[in-house]
């Protein structure tokens, strides 16, 4: 069973000599923008085997001289496939790890008595699985008084002096540029200290370490000691990674980019996967470095950007235009800028559609959707029980007043982002109604009201809810979604509440996927036999569950294809974005548009969700609830099509094929 195919999503064909140079003359001509050495993988897995190659191998080097190998080690999602590398090498492979020393790049603090840090972490994944002699590992302490905190930082420095300095130093980069946990505003001179982490990089390092409530501060390797390492290593994977590695490997040194400094040192490698490297220029632009292989979503690209370069429609643009921005080849190719022109106009117009489930009997040669069958078997599978209406509301509304047969699946039950205070609220009415309608005569309500109130009243800002609890704040998520659903005209007996296993462990950190997960999607797809799909895109999203949920999908419909299912060969895949991003319009495929009415409803459905207003925990970096950042995302890739010379509509809802692998 293939749980992973979200990882192999490719929007755009990359051709592999832009990230696989020939030789030195070919790396030096792809990466004059980039002023970090940047090694692009495929995959993760790819370039996790490579990074380990060049770890073991230094390590051996150092047992063959009799010496120890000094490694500073951060901790973080982007260095867990590593560390599972690492061990699976000694387990299977017999190497050994007895000459390593370890330094622990930063520690939380403080940490109260008992309570896991950056150190538990990286024991759990890595030190206690391999052979590293504990006395040979070293890490700074969350627990010390404040007044010690000053000459412990200095022996810790004096420490790593007495082995030599460190050899190898593993570290992945924040959100904010961060590196280690020197937060922007970190200068070249910074020694290990103490330091205030940032709302941004806590709840970050919260969802990376599985770990709920987090201390304010962390003791941290500073900047000079980072940059003093012989050897560096940045990993990072994924597209929301993307911006802020553009920004680290392409623009100035600034201290308000800490990971920049890495251009000062002589022996630093940055090295991503092709999802990470999306923005830099040689991935995302790289007719401004080098010959092109044209296609399609590459020279749709690039007359978008130049659009946006020269703030003119497509059908405005010139030769003149195209000869002085790097873009003459596509003159050679296509004989003048008005051929251009209207090839990308043309493919712009016909992503366009107000019938996102096709429309009956008509010419469908053009159209992103087919007419035929009409009506036709939909499911919206929505991570959580408010992105159905968050990214596709409009979309959503549409598909139902054309006479689709829709149905919604909640794949998790949204739970731990329900506050206590919406448990109290609902308590308070259940309480009430008792005594008002039946006379305070229901034991077990007022047993569990009086059990609830004692909970919330002695419970700690670490202490997890109980089972009851967490049950009633399903109960709450279920609710909004069946009330938005009876407001867009859905029949309840479509509503599908999954509650996938994975999801149900009352913590951040959640569980793999499973095949228990992949079976309770599946049977629903049996069940229903879709004609479309609507499944979350958003692989971008900060708590991962998005990511999960989608893996869960897709892995179902991968085990429907081996097993030949008949239904599948008439279904189309849609992918959905609009909680943390918006596609590239060079990769929209179907642009849905609503008039300001459509967008008021589908505002009306997201305000259903009550709980996840103000108080939801995890609106993210973005200060914006999420109807005001779905509104306005979809009216920027409304503007954007407007801009570019295309109908004017008030908003947008974009959609990409996904075509199973």
């Amino acid at each position: 069973m293939r749980t992973n195919l979200s990882s192999q999503i490719s929007l755009n064909r990359v051709s592999p000599r832009y990230y696989r140079p020939e030789n030195a003359v070919e790396r030096s001509v792809l990466t004059r923008c980039e002023k970090v050495p940047t090694n692009i993988y495929e995959t993760p897995e790819e370039g996790v085997q490579q990074i380990a190659d060049e770890i073991v191998a230094k390590i051996q080097d150092r047992q063959k001289e009799g010496k120890f190998c000094t490694v500073a080690l951060g901790t973080g999602a982007s260095l867990r496939p590593l560390f599972t590398e690492l061990v699976r090498r000694h387990k299977d492979e017999g190497v050994s790890f007895r000459n390593v020393v370890v330094f622990n790049l930063y520690e939380f603090y403080p940490l109260a008595e008992g309570h896991e840090g950056s150190f538990s972490h990286l024991s759990r994944q890595f030190l206690s699985l391999v052979d590293i002699d504990p006395q040979n590992v070293f890490t700074l302490n969350g627990n010390i008084p404040q007044e010690a905190v000053l000459e412990h930082c200095r022996l810790y420095e004096q420490r790593i002096q007495t082995y030599g300095g460190i050899d190898i130093l593993v570290m992945g980069i924040g959100r904010e540029g961060n590196i280690a946990m020197n937060e922007p505003g970190s200068n070249l001179n910074t020694t290990t200290r103490l330091i205030l982490v940032d709302a941004t990089s806590k709840a970050e390092a919260s969802r990376n370490l599985g770990i709920d409530n987090l201390p304010p501060c962390s003791i941290t390797l500073g900047i000079h000691n980072i940059l003093q390492a012989r050897k560096v290593f940045l990993l990072a994977w994924g597209e929301d990674k993307a911006d802020i590695i553009k920004s680290a490997v392409e623009d100035k040194v600034s201290d308000s980019l800490p990971a920049s400094f890495l251009q000062l040192h002589n022996n630093a490698t940055v090295c991503i996967d092709l999802s990470a490297a999306a923005h830099l220029t040689r991935i995302q632009r790289p007719w401004l470095v080098t010959h092109c292989e044209w296609n399609d979503k590459l020279i749709r690209s690039a007359i978008v950007w130049l659009c946006q370069l020269l703030n003119k429609p497509i059908l405005k643009l010139t030769n003149k235009d195209y000869n002085e921005n790097g873009l003459s080849e596509l003159l050679a190719l296509y004989g003048s800028a008005y051929n251009v022109n209207i090839k990308i106009f043309n493919d712009l117009q016909h992503t366009i559609t107000g019938w996102p489930g096709g429309k009956p009997n008509a010419d469908d040669t053009y159209r992103p959707e087919r007419a035929k069958p009409f009506p036709k078997r939909v499911i919206i599978f929505s991570p959580h029980p408010d992105d159905d209406v968050i990214s596709m509301g409009g979309t959503l509304r549409r598909l139902v007043q054309q006479g689709h047969e829709v149905h919604v699946a909640y794949e998790t039950s949204g739970n731990i982002a329900v506050g206590d205070e919406e448990v109290t609220r609902f308590m308070h009415f259940i309480n009430g109604f008792n005594q008002l309608f039946a006379d305070s005569k229901d034991e077990v309500i007022v047993k569990k009201y009086a059990e609830i109130k004692e909970f919330f009243a002695n419970k700690k800002e670490s202490d997890m809810d109980s089972r009851e609890i967490l049950t009633i704040k399903g109960l709450i998520r279920r609710g909004e979604a069946r009330t938005a659903c009876t407001y867009n005209n859905i029949p309840l007996k479509r509503c599908h509440f999954l509650d996938l296993p994975f999801y149900e462990t009352g913590k951040i950190e959640k569980n793999p996927i499973s095949e228990a997960d992949v079976e309770i999607v599946q049977n629903l797809l049996r069940e229903i036999q879709p004609h479309q799909i609507y499944v979350a895109g958003d692989l971008a999203d900060p708590h991962g569950t998005h990511r999960v949920c989608t893996d869960a999908v897709f892995a179902a419909i991968d085990e429907e294809k081996n097993a030949g299912a008949e239904w599948l060969k008439d279904c189309r895949i849609w992918m959905y974005r609009g909680a943390w991003a918006e596609w590239e319009i060079e990769n929209i495929e179907m642009a849905v548009p609503l008039s300001p009415e459509e967008l008021r409803a589908k505002r009306n459905s997201i305000l259903k969700h009550q709980s996840q207003m103000e108080s939801a925990p995890f609106l993210g970096n973005d200060e914006r609830l999420f109807w005001q950042r779905s509104e306005d995302r979809n009216r920027g890739t409304a503007s954007l099509y407007d801009h570019l010379g295309l109908a004017c509509y008030e908003a947008m809802e974009a959609f990409v094929e996904y075509v199973p692998i």
